[in-house]
């Protein structure tokens, strides 16, 4: 093979190495953005929660001090009973003792309510706290791991880096200058495997004569309709076991 297009080959290989690790970085901050995003739900739903129940508490407090105010106001109209002199008054007090009964058994049905309520609000609360923090142990043990591959991701891309440029300097600068416009043209992808008469990029049929001259591995041949560098992957036929 042409000693310059295997380094090519290679010189892709790298170039590949950097460019996948450099799109896994960047894709971080998506990662991170739903993680805020599930977190923020979690939390309007726990302090939605939290607000419903605080409410229904103040509710609660409010109707006990009417139960307890209704029956003050109860046992008063009762005393006073004791004392009527006329059935005048006696009929005035037995009707303000009704009223009072009668608001005392609507305030304590409504704080009936209001207490069941206090339960199934309570069970709300301590669920959303509890999916709370799980979600936030879950995504922390993701970022630590997210931030474990971008520290791999970016050791992988300096080495393949480093190791390119030490590879350029042994091309041939045409040769070089073509693999990077190539590459700038063709989002990073200059030089690709030719198979089965056809370019394994855009996947265009190769007239017989050219195909046959790219088997060769000879020269650098482009692919007339895309224009990446094509190479023939020379199959390497392994010994045959004793016996055989």
């Amino acid at each position: 093979m042409l000693p310059d297009l295997e380094r090519l080959i290679r010189l892709q290989s790298l170039h590949n190495i950097v460019d996948d690790a450099r799109r896994r970085i960047a894709a971080i901050p998506a990662q991170f953005k739903v993680f805020e995003t599930r977190l923020n739900k979690l939390q309007t739903i726990l302090s939605e929660a939290k607000q419903q129940l605080d409410k229904n508490q103040a509710v609660r407090r409010n109707l006990e001090k009417e139960v307890s105010d209704a029956k003050s106001r109860l046992a008063k109209f009762k005393e006073h009973e004791m004392i009527v002199k006329t059935n005048e008054e006696l009929w005035a007090v037995q009707t303000e003792i009704a009223t009072a009964k009668d608001a005392v058994q609507s305030f304590e049905e409504e704080l009936l309510v209001s207490m069941l309520e206090t339960d199934t609000l309570t069970v709300a609360v301590n669920e959303a706290e509890r999916s709370m923090a799980t979600a936030e142990a879950e995504i922390e043990a993701e970022r630590r791991t997210i931030e474990q591959e971008r520290a791999t991701s970016e050791a992988a891309a300096e080495e393949a880096h480093t190791a390119r440029e030490a590879l350029a300097r042994e091309i041939d600068t045409t040769v070089l200058a073509l693999f990077d416009q190539i590459a700038e043209k063709r989002n990073g992808l200059a030089v690709v495997e030719a198979e089965n008469n056809l370019c394994s990029s855009c996947h265009v049929r190769l007239r017989p004569q050219v195909f046959n001259d790219i088997r060769l591995n000879d020269r650098v041949i482009q692919c007339e309709s895309c224009g990446r560098i094509l190479y023939f992957q020379l199959v390497t036929k392994s010994a045959p076991e004793d016996g055989a």
